[in-house]
């Protein structure tokens, strides 16, 4: 897991939490259902239908929230991930390209046919030390 995608471990995590908070939401539901069952008069036994019906909706919804910000989430931090790589990407190609424009003589070699001394001088004043 030491390469995974974080976005990947993100919906996950929250495909997980969305299981559980569903599970929640319905056993509270079948819990109300449950008292409606036994309740004695037929005003209470509608109230508390409506109660379980109303849990299950808001529950519902609330794991639909959360599942929507973990999705929003993930495709922020795939976003910055792939402009970051881009970014590099974009930096060690101009990098190559200064390094072809200055002839690729930045590393200090004596340039074909420069006497030593000459090559000393010749990178002193391209590094504008003379």
């Amino acid at each position: 897991m030491a390469e995974a995608d974080l976005d990947a471990v993100i919906r996950q995590i929250a495909k997980a939490q969305n299981r559980s908070l569903m599970a929640a939401v319905k056993k509270r539901r079948d819990r109300i259902m449950a008292r409606a069952a036994k309740a004695k008069d037929g005003a209470q036994r509608d109230q508390l239908r409506v109660v379980a019906r109303s849990t299950l909706e808001l529950g519902t919804a609330a794991a639909r929230r959360l599942q929507n910000s973990a999705e929003i989430a993930a495709d922020a931090y795939a976003r910055a991930i792939r402009h970051a790589a881009e970014e590099a990407a974009a930096k060690a190609a101009a990098a190559k390209t200064a390094k072809k424009k200055d002839g690729g003589r930045d590393s200090g070699r004596k340039a074909p046919g420069m006497k030593a001394g000459k090559a000393k001088q010749a990178r002193r004043e391209r590094r504008g030390l003379d």
